[in-house]
Formats: C-alpha cells, structure tokens, sequence
C-alpha cells in the first residue's frame, strides 16, 4: 500500500491509545479521518484535531469512499462495521500493519519489551525533541510535549525529521509489521502467554523482529537480562548494550532503578545518534512521566496523596512498589489493584499473591476480563485469601465507591494510595481525588 494515495481513512477503535495516536498523525497530513468507538482514551486530543468519531458502530459508517479501514486487535470479527468494509472490498488492515506501513518511510527507532516500554519511548521522544531533533512520535500514554508555549498532554507528536519513535508491542506478534532502523528491547519476560504458551515463543518473537533490521541497523538490549541475551544470539546487527549507560546518580523527575535503567536504554539511543552523553542525560532530568505510569492525581479529603499507575504484571508492581518506597520511605503505602485478564491471573497468581502481599494495605477489585470471557475458577476473592497469608490488611471490595469510602475512613497525610492496573481502575483515582 501507497499511504501517499490515501485521502480518506476509517478508525475502528479510534479510542485506543495507539489508534487515537495514528489517527492524529494521519489528520496532520491532511488526510480525510474519522472513526468509532464504545470509549475514548485521548477523546480531548481527537476533539483539537477535529476528527469526527462515531460512539458506538453502525454500517452506515463505513461507506465505499474510504480508502482504507484500520482495525484494533481487540476488535470481534463480528464487529458489524468491520464487515461492512470487507463486503464492500475496502482496505482493511490492523493498528500494527498501518504503523508498518508509515514506517517505511521513516527512520524508525522501534521500542519493545514486556515492561517499561511506554516510558521509555516517551522518554526518547523527551530527549531527542529537547536536543532538537524533531522526531515523530507515537507513544501509548499520554506525554507532555511543549509546542509554541504551550505544554500539552498527547499521544502523537508531529516531527519535522527522518525519525519515527513508536512504541511497538509484541502481542499477537504485532511489531512484526514494523520496519525498524533501530530496535530498543527494554526487558523480555513472560506475559501473554494466552498467545505465546511459553517464554521460548516470545523470545522468539524478539528474534524475528531483530532480523527485520537493515544490514546497518541496531538493537539496544540490556546485555543482563538473560532472555533479551538470548534474543541477540547471532543476530548479525550491531548491538548496544544499554546496560553500559546506567546511572544510578541520574537525578530523575520519576522515582525506581526501573525509570533508571528505561533511562539507560534513552541514553544508549543518544550514542546512536551521536549525541553528547551529558546533553543527553541533562535532557532527561527534565522528564515529567507519562499518564498512568505512577501519575500524581491529587489528594484524598484526608490528606493522602493519590498515585495512578497501569502496572498489570507482578513484575511491574514490584518496580512500582520499588519507586514509591523511593519516594516516599516514610509513608505507608496503600494499593488497590485491579487485575487485568483471567489468563494472566492465573498464569501469575503466586507470584501477584506475593508481591501485593508487600504493600501496607491491599485492596483488590475484580478482574477486568478486557477480551475474554468469563472463567469462574479464578477470582479476586481467591487470591485476598492467599494474600492474606502474608498480610492480613487485604480486602476484596468489587465496588469503586466502596473502596473510596473505606480509603477515606483509613487514611490521612501518613499515606499514599496506588490505583493499579490496566483497566478501568484509572476511575477510581479521579473518584479519589478531593478537588474543593
């Protein structure tokens, strides 16, 4: 596909943080965009632009002018505008095959791995606009990005270079579609196994994304993490050891050895692009952090301070855990998590268990199933029980604004209370939040 000869494309699922993201960058080419969805992640965003979006689908949205029709992963095949488009022939193509293409035409330095990636794109993108690059960036949060004056939060950020920096995930093998010039592997560990079945296929996923780099191309691991090792076995590119680029005295704005060590990986890119170390690192301690990923929402009626944060995987709430005891050694920590998929519930449950076990207090809701159904032998009741081995403050409450009620009778100044999760877990924060 020619995306040049593209006047007119449809976003089914336009509310997503990517597909809002892609969206947007399409608008400012000046291409004719709209699309639809049941919720909105970046809807203020989608509004500036002036991007006509449908809530909810219809067949008559899908009509035979459109050139191309991009669909996110999490949509049915039985999605009635998706069927749409294929009964009338449109092109149809996913989220990741559209970012694949736009990034042919660009020098794409493509951001992967099982944790931190968001960060760390965001952060690339934060060092290489501070330092005057001018790259494009396509991020899956919401960064601050500083245009005439003005600072904003967005997804999208329109360059004036070569450079592409987009966030790309393995799921379903997705960043397969992505044509990289560089490729930053953050970490590998065991997540979607739903797909995947084992760590082996993922690490082998990361190989056939390495192998899609041009003879002169280079992939930035941490040469310590042992399945990112064994990722760039006989890849035949240059590979940059990020680890070499941790500093540990870096006085960043966001707290944890795991922002550090995303940092490493941003200052393993400034070698690449032959950028002064110092300029680099100076850039970097001006990073604000990203929507969702331990973001200050305020405080409660009672003087506790309100983090959100979008970890989902043990090993991400360990890292929050980590930053926040950082940040705040002499608060007692309060997390109200909300698990993300009956899979990887199940999948990590001992290891959820132990590491939720770590903060003061433990409230969990239920899990948010996202696109699975229903499986009634695992619950959020039986791991509060498991939990409780380790700490009796752990409560199952399923209902927001009962949690909300009993963070408000339990807490004060002393506290800080965590919403986690990648759900809709975010709610409760804002519900949280003491505003008069």
């Amino acid at each position: 596909m020619d995306i040049s000869n593209i006047k007119k494309v449809y976003f089914l699922g336009i509310g997503g943080i990517g597909m809002s993201a892609l969206a947007l960058l399409f608008m400012h080419e000046g291409k004719d965009v709209s699309g639809s969805d049941t919720g909105f992640s970046n809807r203020d965003g989608l509004v500036k632009a002036s991007v006509p979006t449908f809530e909810g689908y219809h067949e008559s949205h899908i009509t035979p002018d459109i050139d191309a029709v991009v669909y996110t992963l999490a949509t049915p095949e039985d999605n009635i505008e998706l069927i749409k488009a294929r009964k009338l022939g449109l092109p149809v193509l996913s989220y990741a095959a559209m970012l694949g293409e736009v990034s042919k035409s660009k020098k794409t330095i493509a951001i992967c791995g099982t944790h931190g990636k968001t960060t760390t794109t965001a952060m690339i993108a934060h060092m290489m606009i501070k330092l005057g690059l001018s790259p494009s960036v396509i991020v899956g949060s919401l960064m601050k990005y500083e245009h005439d004056g003005v600072v904003e939060k967005t997804n999208f950020i329109p360059g004036t270079s070569e450079y592409l920096v987009a966030e790309s995930c393995e799921y379903k093998k997705s960043f397969l579609n992505i044509n990289p010039s560089v490729v930053c592997i953050t970490n590998i560990d065991a997540d979607h196994l739903d797909f995947y079945g084992n760590i082996e296929n993922i690490i082998a996923s990361f190989k056939e994304f390495i192998a899609k780099l041009p003879p002169d191309g280079v992939v930035i691991v941490d040469m310590l993490d042992q399945n990112s090792m064994k990722a760039v076995e006989g890849c035949n590119r240059k590979v940059i050891d990020s680890r070499a680029f941790l500093d540990m005295s870096l006085g960043l704005k966001v707290p944890g050895l795991h922002n550090k060590q995303n940092a490493s990986v941003a200052l393993a890119v400034s070698s690449y692009l032959a950028l002064k170390l110092d300029d680099a690192k100076e850039a970097l301690r001006s990073f604000g952090g990203t929507w969702r990923r331990f973001e200050h929402k305020g405080a409660t009626k009672t003087g506790a301070l309100v983090y959100d944060d979008y970890a989902h995987h043990p090993h991400e709430i360990m890292a929050t855990l980590n930053g926040a005891r950082e940040a705040f050694p002499d608060k007692k920590l309060t997390v109200i998590f909300e698990p993300h998929l009956y899979s990887r519930t199940k999948e990590h449950f001992d290891e959820f268990s132990e590491v939720l076990a770590k903060y003061d207090t433990v409230y969990l809701t239920d899990i948010y199933a996202a696109r699975e159904k229903f499986d009634g032998s695992i619950s959020s009741g039986l791991m509060i029980e498991t939990i409780k081995k380790n700490n009796q403050n752990a409560f199952y409450i399923p209902e927001f604004k009962d949690i909300a009620e009993k963070i408000n009778e339990t807490t004060n100044q002393n506290d800080v209370v965590i919403t986690m999760g990648a759900g809709t877990i975010g709610e409760l924060a804002d519900l949280l939040v003491h505003n008069s």
